[in-house]
């Protein structure tokens, strides 16, 4: 079972730049699909971004791309969320979120998570 720990979150400017950290403990992302969602405030969770495992192509929401990337460092059982170019529409709780065997369509969908982080804030002042 595998344990998430984030890190990274904090106040921007509009136009700046973030990297989250989502650390596995108690094993690792072997395996998983590691993901990313937020939580505006007052609205509901949505998808940001998904990794699966052995699979290079990234999955974005379209809110995010070209200015969000996921990466993986195995060694360092470490997802990686860069986030660039951050308004103020990105502010909100972000989660990280991993399970095994999900396919592609159930990606987005956060119930389908079982492994979850405690979020971490971010806010981007315009």
């Amino acid at each position: 079972q595998v344990q998430l720990v984030e890190s990274g979150g904090g106040t921007v400017q509009a136009g700046g730049s973030l990297r989250l950290s989502c650390t596995a403990s108690g094993g690792s992302f072997s395996g998983y699909t590691v993901s990313w969602f937020r939580q505006p405030p007052g609205k509901e969770r949505e998808f940001v971004s998904a990794l699966k495992w052995g699979n290079s192509n990234p999955y974005y929401a379209d809110s995010v791309k070209g200015r969000f990337t996921i990466s993986r460092d195995s060694a360092k059982k470490t997802v990686y969320l860069q986030m660039n170019g951050l308004k103020p529409e990105d502010t909100a709780v972000y989660y990280c979120a991993a399970d095994r065997g999900l396919i592609t369509s159930s990606l987005y969908i956060g119930g389908h998570y079982d492994y979850w982080g405690q979020g971490t804030q971010v806010t981007v002042s315009s």
